[in-house]
């Protein structure tokens, strides 16, 4: 799915209005129909509907909104903002088609507002304004969102909370943005719906389709995604009748230290279970009998050090490397982690601790590989990009340093985003608050690790794997619980993720 941005999506609306035949007041008929639907299954006609509506189009759809419910003999009260004496067409129109539907409970406001008391049991429709503001709210507007947001009262926001921009916030005023309960969101998301910052603001978000111009859609450019599963199912490679384990590569995980074999052992076991056909464990001698116990299908490649990593590996006979999990940051692991990477000519993840190695010697970036894939926390990543003051500039700074590198980097967490070295972020929606937990991020690196042994690309496997791991968490929260479940559950939970995905039509 694409993620268009506000300015598209503005041209999106008016592409359809010019190419498929339907005025724009039809257009706005056909979203508040659906808006008012999407209302009315969610609150009964218990509920008193307090309408806010602003002077431009997010108002015109927040007055129909009222008009189809009023109708529906729901409670609606309305107050429309007309401080300036200028109303868009549409929202004119609805002000009329309102009035002349026998509503009654309508004040315009122009100077003075005397603001109606919101109850726990009130719904506030929120079409303030919409996803064209360009600048904060400020003054008497600033004011009725702070009033709706000390009240009680559930609020929806018709496609984006009054007062938040649709991409970058970084000098937009937090208390002066709405902060719903529920966004919904014509057509497609925003960019800054995906951000963590904001989800107090955006509370929980619904697409409605109105039927906006496919073709415009199709044809739109962007540089954001999000993956959808029919696309993940079509990247499966199909195993033939008499298929072999020398046919699904052989990986090569280098991993573990003195107290943190258990990183090298999840990461081999998701690994295992991601289709791979060999996989050896390159570790410290201390997790020998460790991963010899309890991952018996992987082959053991004892480090000449008891501790940690401390000798570069042959790559002749792998297809893919990984290389991070608990390796800990010995002056000894750091000038062998250098030596394994400026030699690499096989594909490269890198995570955990190689990761943070590099943090500490930046001018050794540029011996990473070409194309190979980074997979970073937030904290990982910021101790390499330096510290971000929100999720847009931390992403802007992570596309940077993909192109810098032309690698890819797997920024982890709520909406995982894998970055292209061309800079296309693809957002992954999979997944739940369950996996932030230990050893999780070994698992991944581990599914990786086994998808480009197997031959899929860089990005395929990024996008798979994240894809994977995180309906692998999502089936293993379904067993075990959001707080109950450990990263050794998703690894657990894999084989069924892959079941689950290629059986689903």
């Amino acid at each position: 799915m694409k993620i268009l941005s506000c300015t598209q999506q503005k041209e999106a609306d008016a592409y359809t209005i010019a190419h498929e035949s339907i005025l724009s007041i039809n257009l706005m008929e056909k979203a508040a129909g659906l808006l008012a639907q999407a209302i009315s299954e969610r609150y009964d006609k218990s509920h008193r509907l307090v309408v806010f509506a602003g002077p431009g189009n997010n108002g015109g759809d927040a007055l129909a909104v009222a008009r189809i419910l009023f109708l529906k003999n729901y409670p609606v009260e309305v107050y429309l903002f007309n401080v300036k004496g200028t109303l868009s067409e549409e929202c004119l129109t609805n002000i009329q088609r309102l009035k002349e539907s026998g509503f009654a409970n309508y004040t315009e406001v122009s100077n003075q507002f005397d603001p109606p008391h919101l109850g726990s049991h009130d719904v506030v429709i929120d079409g303030l304004f919409g996803s064209g503001l360009q600048k904060p709210l400020s003054g008497g507007f600033a004011a009725v969102v702070q009033y709706i947001n000390a009240s009680p009262a559930q609020v929806v926001s018709i496609d984006i909370p009054s007062g938040l921009m649709g991409e970058d916030n970084t000098h937009n005023i937090r208390q002066n943005i709405i902060k719903a309960d529920l966004t919904l969101s014509i057509q497609m998301p925003k960019l800054s719906f995906l951000f963590a910052e904001n989800a107090d603001v955006v509370g929980e978000w619904q697409l409605l389709d109105i039927g906006i111009s496919r073709e415009f859609i199709e044809s739109a450019k962007t540089n954001y995604y999000i993956t959808e599963a029919s696309e993940m199912r079509a990247l499966i490679k199909p195993r033939k009748k008499f298929a072999h384990k020398g046919m699904f590569g052989h990986g090569l995980l280098i991993a573990g230290s003195y107290g943190m074999g258990g990183a090298a052992l999840l990461a081999s076991r998701a690994c295992l279970r991601s289709g791979i056909g060999l996989l050896t464990v390159h570790t410290p001698v201390c997790n020998h009998d460790l991963l010899q116990s309890n991952v018996p299908e992987a082959m053991v490649q004892d480090d000449v050090h008891d501790r940690c990593f401390a000798e570069a590996a042959d790559l002749d006979n792998f297809q893919a490397v990984a290389i991070g999990p608990g390796l800990g940051q010995e002056e000894i692991t750091v000038q062998a982690l250098f030596d394994q990477v400026s030699n690499c000519y096989i594909p490269l993840v890198l995570d955990a601790d190689a990761l943070n190695i590099f943090s500490s010697y930046r001018n050794y970036l540029t011996r990473i590989p070409r194309h190979s894939i980074l997979t970073p926390h937030i904290k990982e990543l910021e101790r390499i990009i330096g510290r971000c003051s929100n999720s847009y500039e931390r992403l802007s700074k992570a596309k940077e340093l993909a192109a810098h590198l032309q690698c890819y980097i797997v920024l982890k967490g709520a909406w995982t985003a894998v970055i292209t070295p061309d800079g296309v972020t693809y957002f992954n929606p999979t997944g739940n608050p369950g996996m932030a937990t230990a050893g999780s991020g070994d698992v991944l690196t581990g599914v990786i690790l086994s998808l480009l042994s197997q031959g899929y690309t860089h990005e395929e496997a990024c996008r798979l794997g994240v894809y994977v791991h995180g309906l692998a968490g999502d089936i293993a929260c379904q067993q075990k619980g959001v707080i109950g479940m450990t990263s050794g559950d998703i690894a657990d939970a894999l084989p069924a993720a892959w079941k689950q995905l290629m059986e689903t039509k």
